[in-house]
């Protein structure tokens, strides 16, 4: 890598990952097809983002759980060439794995100290099946894993709530839940455009030199037909 002045090292590496329930409750109401679809429609605006931002380099990669776990999309990719593989549903739920295999790799190596904090979303229907509680403590004893922006979306009623809180760890932020399609296609878009963006910012840089600073995640957005939590209620499918 150049270390001339402008060169690459004025980008600074920012990890987006998804980790996805990929267990047998996935596959009813069409839920996984429509995890699918949804991020298949959120590449183009991650990609937009990215190329709006020459001082990050996103990277884009993917880990499933469900008997165990393993990466999907294994390599880090540059958003500018990430695809989306579909997922399919099977199993049980191993979320402390995934969570686990997500810490070993925010670890100093292959992790850089220069990078900014990475986005760790965490989408699930259900409950946790292994050690929630261990996978989690590995990924926060990491730096990066405390650092990291972390977004979780429940799918459906039956997601554990108080689980994807504890994911998240701060009380200001809450799981999203997604109902139907509609809202998780919405929520995906959300995740991968404005707080991709927050997380890409150069106020986000200048905060990720502090060692316990997440950075600021924008609002919500509100859906409509909505209740009066802001959420869609009308046509629940889930």
């Amino acid at each position: 890598m150049s270390k001339r002045p402008g060169g690459e090292l004025a980008t600074r590496p920012l990890h987006f990952i998804w980790i996805t329930d990929c267990s047998g409750s996935m596959k009813t109401d069409g839920k996984i097809q429509a995890l699918n679809v949804a991020i298949h429609e959120a590449i183009p605006h991650m990609q937009k983002v990215g190329a709006e931002n020459p001082n990050a380099q996103v990277l884009v990669r993917a880990i499933k759980f469900s008997n165990g776990a393993q990466w999907h999309i294994s390599q880090p990719t540059p958003v500018e060439d990430f695809k989306w593989e579909d997922l399919q549903a099977d199993g049980v739920t191993d979320m402390g794995k995934a969570l686990s295999m997500v810490a070993e790799q925010l670890k100093i190596p292959p992790m850089t100290d220069r990078a900014l904090p990475p986005v760790l979303v965490l989408i699930s229907d259900g409950q946790p099946t292994d050690s929630f509680e261990s996978g989690l403590k590995e990924l926060m004893d990491q730096p990066w894993g405390k650092k990291a922006v972390r977004i979780a979306i429940a799918i459906g009623s039956d997601a554990d709530y108080d689980v994807l809180q504890k994911f998240i760890g701060h009380v200001e932020i809450k799981p999203l839940q997604a109902n139907n399609p509609e809202s998780l296609v919405n929520y995906i878009k959300w995740v991968s455009t404005a707080v991709l963006k927050s997380a890409s910012s150069p106020a986000s840089q200048t905060a990720a030199s502090a060692p316990t600073t997440n950075v600021p995640v924008p609002a919500v957005p509100t859906l409509t037909p909505a209740d009066d939590d802001g959420l869609v209620s009308a046509d629940d499918v889930w």
